[in-house]
Parts: C-alpha cells; sequence; structure tokens
C-alpha cells in the first residue's frame, strides 16, 4: 500500500498571537537536542511555555524538515483510540479507507523527514508514547518534539525540563533598567502595557515589579494573568493581593509555595477578582472543545446565575482578564480557554454541581446543529455547512463522547452519529464517523429508528471505504429489520445502498433493479435529498454499463436539474461526472472535459476525495483519447496515488476498471514502457492540491522561473541526454545509446546539473517531465525541447 493522499502545505506551525520573551537559551538548547536525538520531551508545570517553546523551535527549525514541521493538538482528544486520526488530521493527509489508521501513519512518515510536536500528552501518555515508539521505528527521517507535564519513557527519549522565566534574586539591589535582563519582568512589562498603554516599568517601581514576578515563581501564565490587573489596580495593589492571597496558600511550604501550586494559586487569585457570573461563565465554558461561538456559549452556559443576555458582556470580560482568547473566523469571534485555564475551570464546574446539566445542554446544542445542518444539506449552504462542522469537530467528539460513556445517554449519541452522515460522507472523515457508528451500535443494540438509520449509514461509510463485507451486513441487517418494524424509509435507504454494493461487485443488472425499487419507495414517501439524487445517478452508472446511453443522460440531466433547483453541488457533482463519462463514450471530448472539470472544482470544495479521483480517471481517459499521451500518463500517475487513499482502485470492479485498463494500455505503447513509467511516477509524486491543480490546468507556475529559463540554457544534445537520465538510463547507458564515449556522457550529465543548479539525477528527471507536461499542454514540442 503506498502513502495516504496529502494536500500540499508544507507545515501548520501555527503563528503566535503574542511576542516570544526569554526563552533564546531554551531554543537553542532544544534544537541542539533535536539534532541528536528523534525524540525531545519538553517537560514542566502547567502554564511555564512548554507549547510556545515548542513552536518557536519549531519555527526556526523549519526549513531543516523538507516535508515540514507540524502541530498536532491533543488536549480536546478524550478518546485514546483517535489518536492515529488525530495526527493524520494534523497533517493534512486524507485516507478514506478502511485500514487501521496507525498503519496509514506509519506509511504516510516511514520515507519523509518531518517534525511533528505532539502538544499537550499527559492525559494520553500510554497512547502517545506507544505511537512514537512505533512511528520513530519505521520512519528514521522522523522527529517528535512533545509537551507533556511527564515523560513518554519511550527509548531515546531526551528531556528538557522548561523552568520558569528567571528572576532577580530576593533583596539584591537592582541597576538602573535591570529589569530589561530579566525575562520575566519584560513578560511583565510588555503585557501590562498591552492593556494599560500608559504603564512602565521605571527604576522607581522596578522592585515591586520583580517581587511581583517571584511571588508568582516566573511562571509566564501566571505572569500574564497578573499583569492585565494593572488596568484595575496599581502595581502596589496588585502585590499587597497577590501577598496577602499568596500567604495563607503558602502556609506550612517550606521555601514557600511548589511551582505547581504556585500556578493555581495565581489561577485561583485570578479566578476570585472575577465577578460571580464570569466565574460561573468560565467553569462552564470548560465543557467546550476546540473553541466556541457567542451563540454557543449563549446555548450552554446561560442559566441559574447567568442570564443569557448577559453572556457576550462576560466573554468580554474574561477577554480582558486574559482568561479567554478572542480569535476572529471570518465575520464571526471563537473564544478558547487556555488548557490550564480550562482544566481548571472543568474541576470548578465539577464542584459547582451543575456538571452533568451542563454537558447535556452542550450535548443538546451541538446536537440540534447537527440537525439543522443535515436539513439544510440539500441546499445552497452546503459548502458553509462543511465548513462550519469542520469547526466543530472538537465539539462534535466531545458531545459523542460525553453520551457513548453515560448509559442513559447512549441513545442520543447514536442519534447524532447517524444524524451526522453528510459529514461522514460528504466532507471526508469516513473514518472517524466508521468509528463513532460502530461504537454506537455497539453499545445500544436495541431496535430503534435511530439504529437503523446509524445501520444504513454505517452501510454507506463502509461501502465508501471499500469494505464491502462489512457494508453487505449492516445493510441486509438494516433491510431485514425495516421491514419487520415497517419503517419505510429506513428500508428504502437500505435498498438503495445494497444496490451501491452490488454495482461495484459487477451485478450491474440486479444493482439496477435495486435502484429501481429505492427511487419508487423514496418518492412513495415523498423524500428529496442528495441521497435521492444519487439513486439516480448511480443507476445512470448501471446503464452505461449496461449499454444504456440514452437512459442514463436522462436520469442525470433530471438529477442535475433537481441539484441547480435546489442549489445542491455535492449530489449535483456527481451527475456531472456521469454526464462526462457519457459525453466521452459519444466522443463528445470539450464537453467531457468541461463536465469532468466542473465535478473536480465542486469535489476539492467538499474535500470529497472520492469525487477528486473519479474526476482525474475522466480527464485521463479523455486525454489518451486525444492522444494527449503525456497529460494522460500523469493524470493516471496522480489517480493512482489519490486511490491507495480511498480504497480499491476502481472499487476492484471490472466495469469501472475496463477504461482504466484501456487508457493505460494506449498510454503506455504511445510512450513506451520507460517513459510511460517516469510520467506516472512524475505524476504520482505530485500532492493532492498539486495534482487538482494540474488536471483543471490551473498549474500555470510551472511556466516561470529558474526552471523554465533553464530550458534555453541547454543545448540540443543536453535536452537529448536529460531526456536519457529521465527514461533511467546510466551514463554507461547513455553512451552506447548515443554513441559517444563514456567520459563524454558523464561531461554532458554534469554540465546539465551545473546549468540546471541541480544536485541530483532525480531533479533532472522531474525538469524533464514537468517540461513535456508543459509544451503538451501548450499544443505541442518546440524545437530543441524534451519530448
Amino acid at each position: 500500500m503506498g502513502t495516504a493522499a496529502a494536500a500540499g502545505r508544507r507545515g501548520s506551525i501555527p503563528a503566535g498571537t503574542t511576542s516570544f520573551v526569554g526563552r533564546k537559551k531554551d531554543v537553542a538548547e532544544v534544537k541542539r537536542l533535536l539534532s541528536k536525538a528523534r525524540l525531545v520531551t519538553l517537560t514542566g508545570v502547567g502554564g511555564v511555555g512548554k507549547t510556545r517553546l515548542a513552536l518557536q523551535t519549531a519555527t526556526e527549525l523549519r526549513r531543516a524538515f523538507p516535508d515540514g514541521a507540524w502541530f498536532v493538538e491533543l488536549a480536546d482528544l478524550a478518546d485514546p483510540d483517535l489518536m492515529a486520526h488525530t495526527v493524520l488530521e494534523a497533517l493534512g493527509v486524507r485516507d478514506d479507507t478502511g485500514r487501521d489508521k496507525a498503519d496509514v501513519l506509519a506509511d504516510h512518515l516511514k520515507e519523509r523527514r518531518i517534525l511533528v510536536i505532539l502538544d499537550n500528552c499527559e492525559h494520553l501518555i500510554e497512547v502517545c508514547a506507544a505511537s512514537a515508539d512505533r512511528l520513530l521505528r519505521v520512519s528514521p527521517g522522523l522527529r517528535f518534539l512533545a509537551t507533556s507535564r511527564e515523560r513518554l519513557g519511550i527509548p531515546g527519549e531526551h528531556l528538557w525540563q522548561v523552568a520558569p522565566l528567571p528572576l532577580p534574586e530576593p533583596l539584591a539591589p537592582l541597576r538602573s533598567g535591570a529589569w530589561r535582563g530579566y525575562p520575566a519582568m519584560a513578560l511583565f512589562a510588555e503585557r501590562a502595557a498591552a492593556v494599560e498603554p500608559g504603564f512602565a516599568v521605571i527604576d522607581e517601581n522596578q522592585a515591586l515589579v520583580a517581587n511581583v514576578c517571584r511571588m508568582l515563581a516566573g511562571i509566564p501564565l501566571a505572569i500574564e494573568l497578573a499583569a492585565v490587573r494593572v488596568r484595575a489596580l496599581s502595581l502596589e495593589e496588585l502585590a499587597a493581593r497577590l501577598a496577602d492571597n499568596f500567604h495563607v496558600l503558602a502556609k506550612g511550604e517550606r521555601g514557600g509555595l511548589p511551582r505547581h501550586q504556585t500556578l493555581l494559586a495565581a489561577v485561583e487569585w485570578s479566578h476570585d477578582l472575577c465577578g460571580a457570573a464570569e466565574r460561573i461563565l468560565w467553569a462552564r465554558a470548560s465543557v467546550f472543545g476546540g473553541g466556541f461561538t457567542l451563540s454557543a456559549a449563549e446555548s450552554v452556559c446561560a442559566g441559574d446565575g447567568l442570564p443569557a443576555r448577559s453572556v457576550v458582556g462576560h466573554l468580554a470580560g474574561l477577554v480582558d482578564k486574559s482568561v479567554l482568547l478572542a480569535e476572529r473566523d471570518g465575520d464571526r469571534t471563537r473564544y478558547r480557554l487556555l488548557e490550564p485555564l480550562r482544566q481548571f475551570g472543568r474541576a470548578k464546574l465539577h464542584g459547582m454541581g451543575d456538571e452533568d446539566a451542563v454537558l447535556r445542554r452542550h450535548r443538546d446544542y451541538y446536537l440540534a446543529q447537527a440537525e439543522r445542518s443535515e436539513r439544510d444539506w440539500f441546499g445552497p449552504k452546503q459548502a458553509e455547512i462543511c465548513a462550519r462542522t469542520k469547526l466543530e469537530h472538537a465539539n462534535l467528539r466531545a458531545a459523542l463522547d460525553y453520551c457513548l460513556a453515560t448509559p442513559s445517554e447512549g441513545r442520543t449519541g447514536l442519534k447524532l452519529a447517524g444524524t451526522l452522515w453528510f459529514y461522514w460522507a460528504g466532507c471526508g472523515v469516513l473514518g472517524e464517523g466508521r468509528h463513532w457508528l460502530d461504537h454506537a451500535l455497539q453499545t445500544v443494540p436495541e431496535s430503534s429508528e435511530d439504529r437503523l438509520k446509524a445501520l444504513w449509514v454505517n452501510g454507506y461509510v463502509s461501502t465508501l471505504q471499500g469494505d464491502v463485507p462489512r457494508a453487505v451486513t449492516l445493510l441486509g441487517e438494516c433491510r431485514t429489520e425495516a421491514g419487520r418494524v415497517g419503517d419505510e424509509a429506513a428500508l428504502a435507504y437500505a435498498i438503495h445502498r445494497l444496490g451501491c454494493n452490488a454495482l461495484v461487485g459487477d451485478d450491474v443488472g440486479y444493482a439496477k433493479d435495486l435502484f429501481e425499487d429505492a427511487r419508487i419507495r423514496y418518492r412513495r414517501l415523498g423524500e428529496m435529498n442528495g441521497n435521492v439524487m444519487l439513486a439516480g445517478i448511480e443507476m445512470a452508472i448501471a446503464s452505461i454499463f449496461l449499454g444504456e446511453l440514452e437512459e442514463a443522460a436522462a436520469l442525470c440531466e433530471e438529477a442535475r436539474a433537481i441539484g441547480a433547483a435546489h442549489g445542491e453541488e455535492w449530489a449535483y457533482a456527481y451527475a456531472i461526472y456521469v454526464l462526462a463519462l457519457v459525453a466521452l463514450n459519444r466522443g463528445e471530448f470539450e464537453l467531457a472535459t468541461g463536465y469532468a472539470r466542473n465535478c473536480l472544482k465542486i469535489k476539492r470544495t467538499f474535500n470529497d476525495l472520492l469525487g477528486m479521483v473519479l474526476s482525474i480517471e475522466v480527464l485521463a481517459w479523455i486525454e489518451s483519447s486525444l492522444r494527449h499521451w503525456v497529460r494522460a500518463a500523469t493524470l493516471l500517475g496522480s489517480a493512482g496515488r489519490i486511490w491507495q487513499s480511498v480504497g480499491y482502485p476502481m472499487f476492484g470492479s471490472k466495469y469501472f476498471g475496463a477504461p482504466h485498463g484501456d487508457c493505460e494500455a494506449r498510454t503506455r505503447e504511445a510512450l513506451g514502457d520507460s517513459r510511460y513509467a517516469v510520467l506516472s511516477r512524475y505524476g504520482s509524486e505530485l500532492t493532492l492540491e498539486e495534482a487538482v491543480a494540474f488536471a483543471l490546468d490551473e498549474a500555470e507556475g510551472a511556466e516561470s522561473g529558474p526552471v523554465a529559463e533553464a530550458e534555453t540554457v541547454l543545448t540540443d544534445r543536453e535536452h537529448e541526454v536529460a531526456v536519457l537520465i529521465a527514461d533511467g538510463l546510466s551514463n554507461r547507458e547513455i553512451a552506447d545509446r548515443l554513441v559517444i564515449s563514456r567520459r563524454t556522457a558523464e561531461g554532458h550529465v554534469q554540465r546539465i546539473l551545473r546549468k540546471l543548479s541541480f544536485d541530483s539525477r532525480a531533479q533532472i528527471a522531474a525538469w524533464v517531465t514537468q517540461t513535456a507536461v508543459r509544451n503538451e499542454r501548450n499544443g505541442g514540442t518546440r524545437q530543441g525541447r524534451p519530448e
């Protein structure tokens, strides 16, 4: 199996929202450790700055990792079984097969030079340790930088204890301007000035600032929480209140408070200074995962002691106090608690006695949002729904986890998992959808309408993953039970999806009968949505396989009209994909190209891997029919790479596979085995984004820059040698082919490398391929250019 399809990004290190203060030596030391160790774990108390140190280190090391530096946030992950899913998602890797995601991750990383930050590992220490150990064994170019309150404890791990920021010694006199040399004081000065522009550390108050920072043990988060208070308190008042608070807590502690208690004390002090309603909001907001909106806060957090109309003001108050982060998302604001503050709030919520009620409100809010999105999916808001649901992924996880871990809530979890079919199937989240659907069906075995829906949805997801046996079992159970209890809707969906499995299983006549049966049942029920559209579209595919092009065209035109009337795009795109097949069979190549490219553009919006690869396949067939052999070979190569992330290429079906096989045979014969292999390999090395851009003829950047300019530098003989290098010939073989000496061949190769500023023969091969692809797109080969 090959690696999964990945997007074109080369890393995901988020930019800091505030300056990075006082860690230059730490960064240098962590960089040194990473140069000799493949796992470095940053340990230390909460709030000491482990995450910021990891991000800064990764930012400075980014160029050392050709495959990027990537950030994986684990704080919101509760289910250890989703560890690999979470890492793959963070790396931008798509795999819609039923393969174990840990295997997919290992395959993706094994040949890459890459840095991965695993942030906040402590609550998942065992699975993090096991995953890191396995991945480091199979991927020699992988480096992990982990942050955790405890070590992972695997061989080869190096630790770096993140210490609080340096402070002046107690009672030591401070020379003029000395505060600038102490990072803790510099951090306080910067954050205080940000909220109170008139504030400044001067010689007269620097001793007081030093004392404040000393009480806070130099812990950055504690310092930031205290610094924002200068808006309401003088520096003297701030120091006095901290001293009173910490004096009580420190009784009985030799040498003062331990650092973990210092942070807790600072957070507790900040909490005490909040108003009563702000404290309630802080506690209740701790149930959110990955951030939340004002609407969500009003629905979930309002209640006793916190009227809904007051939530917006108290959110602003917590932002002012640096308890909440406010981040813009288009025209909306999302709020987020830093992890130590979220954990503190969750403990307070538990102590308040209404934790379960708040968790139910959280669950109800996201269930209602999922139900509303399911209804609106058949309409013009699909792209917006897809983007919004992805944004709320962590909250949906939290809601599902709550339901399926709470005995009395299992039925609701089953309902939510089934309701999210549009997200699992429509937005490329098949693997995680299968996880939750399997879990829900195991948790709630009793027959019900929600269980029947979860069965056909899981059968649908399993079909898309290529797991036909599992799909047929689930759909067969749904069909039998729906018939027994008289659930006509579930029966129609089960029959429809069984038709899909028959179609990919090459029982085309039976598949067509099942599609027709489902369509009759949908009409009888008055059902009309994207699934109903797909029944007609999939029936059209069966018609094509049976040679009934007119019927196929009519079915797709009907579906296309329905989609256009309702503003539906996701199923509509499949209708025009099938119309591309019809046009191709009729020899209408320009029309077929237009349909296929429009389908690909839409599917790119939804990140629908199956829709994208089907579109790229048909574009390859069209190019081959037009005798555009270079583009055909490149497209087949890129499709082959993507198919590995979808499942069986062309579903393992002889009907789907026949045009692919014909296209490959014709293209290979026209180009020759060696040239075909080079072009196909070039296509397979494109990222998903690059492959889509190439298929849509959007890759204009290839026509400019040093590589394009270098074409005019090589002589005709050097071009000839470059093409033979791309064909995989050695210097001896090139010499024999051109009837020149080996030394002359070696001289040509060295001049080509020098002129193109390349370091390897592989780079020459890639350049030859890019040039050939570009020339064919521009209407043929120009004299002296690679063919």
